[in-house]
């Protein structure tokens, strides 16, 4: 064993904090874990150890797993009896420390050549996020001290200014030094692609034309015996270096005061370098659980209600909202203040607080959905329609007129037909025929990774050659689409895309903020589509640095260190 000391100077609350690391250089072998503990001496020195010899801040427990189970995961704990910016500060610190190799290679894969041959777009980024940034900073500076919501903002961008101090404090020689700027792109990487849109250039890995992105399944068996709520991600192939997340940070009410922030407990799926999900996946010591998909803008002219000032970007939106939110009408209140228009999804806010097995259920208030689009967001109890149906999906299309019309989906049904309706969409028609399958959590993911595309009706495409798509499924395989086939339009095709993960949760997992997850594309029932191996791969060539070959991982209930 090896100890490397480092130390940095920051500026916390106005306080010089002096930080000062020790490493423990413990090898390369995959699932392993490691602990760190973040220590305070009276002068308000922080010293970050693998042992808890002083007065406790934080600490953070990380284990690399990704070449056994597709995950690594990360648990961060924060001491209430320090104050909340000390808390953020350490969160992100202890996170960017040990996740910094990751954070690199994540870099590189998505984000590496972005502004190659786009240097006006970067310009053009750089200086509206600049705009952005400095009216946020504006508010948090005369609001911090008063108004709940606008502190929130504070401490996200100290927890992002400790990730950054982290980072560089564990950038090896030789690595590339990202800068705070860099940070930040990766925290709105979904909301870059609608920028993008904004300025009328292109993206290097924006979304297909037409494209899913998530499919949502949440569904309550029959007397109310149980309420399963499961989301798979899609994206590219190179974006699976995967981290499981808890941050337990003891937000308090007011600095007077010992009573917890309800949202203080937060498990997700997510990526080296981001404070959110970006799947969307959250279980909320609230009670709530948050998801979303996202949906496309198809009407060019709502790109004018896209500003830099008096709007903020969807990952401190969805983290306030997660925080401060006590139910679902709440969560949605606060999600909609200051819509950026970037990353429009469809949300959904289950109360699982409200639900407890066996018993009559809630006529309002389980379940909320929210849809956001530039210049507009509409909200909508669903309780009623969801518990006689028994069940509630989403697959990246409107379900709210308002937004279907305004966003322009309406106009895509009319010219391109019912793939691009709410009702007949493929995989609408499949949860509709499979809901009644899901019996217990075990059943959910099967459904959640389906795709049998050549022999499913509600796959095929009769204008496509060959006449079906592996998009057209619960979990799509767009690598096993024909490279040469036709398609009418590129969503359909062939690209190195599909699902990437499936994560399920119950009334009885949620409990203990848990979920059954799975990484990597599916295989199929039975495993009749075969494994996902980059070397077998039309896509060898893309940057997948730091990723397994192949994958073939089975599903983990992960137990998290520090229970309640």
């Amino acid at each position: 064993m090896s100890v490397k000391n480092i130390a940095i100077v920051a500026f916390l609350v106005s306080t010089a904090v002096i930080v000062t690391l020790s490493k423990l250089c413990s090898g390369d072998e995959d699932d392993q874990n490691q602990i760190f503990y973040a220590i305070a001496d009276d002068d308000n020195n922080i010293r970050i150890r693998h042992t808890e010899d002083g007065r406790f801040v934080g600490k953070a427990s990380y284990t690399r797993s990704l070449n056994v189970t597709g995950w690594d995961y990360l648990e961060i704990l924060t001491s209430i009896k320090v104050d909340d910016a000390t808390q953020a500060y350490t969160a992100g610190l202890l996170e960017g420390y040990v996740t910094a190799d990751l954070i690199n290679m994540y870099w590189q894969n998505i984000f590496q050549n972005f502004c190659d041959g786009r240097a006006d777009l970067c310009v053009k980024l750089d200086k509206y996020l600049q705009t952005n940034k400095n009216w946020i900073m504006s508010q948090v500076t005369e609001k911090n001290e008063l108004d709940a919501y606008w502190h929130q903002v504070g401490l996200i961008y100290k927890q992002l200014d400790g990730l950054y101090d982290g980072y560089k404090l564990n950038t090896k020689e030789g690595m590339q030094s990202l800068t705070w700027e860099n940070f930040f792109w990766m925290n709105i990487q979904k909301d870059l692609f609608n920028l993008c849109d904004v300025f009328n250039s292109s993206h290097p890995h924006k979304k297909q034309f037409g494209a899913g992105s998530c499919s949502v399944l949440i569904k309550l068996l029959p007397g109310s015996k149980e309420l399963i709520f499961s989301h798979v991600t899609e994206n590219r192939y190179e974006t699976m270096l995967r981290i499981q997340k808890r941050y337990r940070l003891n937000y308090k009410e007011s600095k007077s005061s010992y009573q917890l922030v309800l949202g203080h407990d937060i498990t997700f799926s997510s990526y080296p370098g981001c404070l959110y999900s970006m799947d969307d996946f959250y279980l909320i010591s609230s009670g709530l659980a948050v998801t979303e998909t996202t949906i496309s803008v198809y009407n060019p002219q709502l790109w004018a209600y896209v500003q830099p000032i008096g709007q903020m970007m969807v990952f401190i939106r969805v983290m306030v909202a997660n925080r401060l939110a006590s139910d679902g009408l709440a969560w949605t209140k606060l999600f909609k203040q200051h819509n950026s228009g970037t990353y429009n999804s469809q949300w959904l806010v289950i109360n699982y607080s409200l639900f407890r097995p066996g018993r009559k259920l809630p006529r309002r208030g389980l379940l909320y959905v929210l849809e956001q689009i530039p210049g507009l967001v509409e909200t909508c109890d669903v309780t009623e329609p969801f518990t006689n149906q028994t069940y509630w999906a989403s697959y990246n299309v409107p379900f709210l007129q308002m937004i279907s019309k305004a966003s322009g989906q309406d106009d895509m049904v009319k010219r391109y037909g019912n793939w691009f309706s709410y009702q007949d969409t493929p995989r609408a028609r499949i949860f509709a025929r499979d809901h009644v399958d899901v019996t217990d959590v075990p059943s959910m993911l099967r459904l959640m990774r389906s795709n049998d595309f050549r022999n499913d009706p509600e796959s095929r495409c009769d204008s496509c050659v060959p006449p079906y798509s592996a998009e057209n499924a619960i979990s799509s395989r767009n690598d096993l689409n024909d490279k040469d086939g036709v398609y009418p339009f590129e969503a359909l095709g062939y690209s190195n895309r599909g699902a990437i993960d499936a994560k399920v949760t119950s009334y009885i997992t949620f409990k203990r903020l848990k979920f059954l997850a799975v990484s990597g594309p599916t295989w199929g029932t039975g495993g009749h589509l075969g494994g996902f191996c980059w070397s077998k791969s039309h896509a060898a060539n893309v940057s997948h640095v730091g990723l397994p070959d192949c994958w073939n991982f089975k599903p983990k209930l992960h137990k998290w260190q520090w229970q309640n």
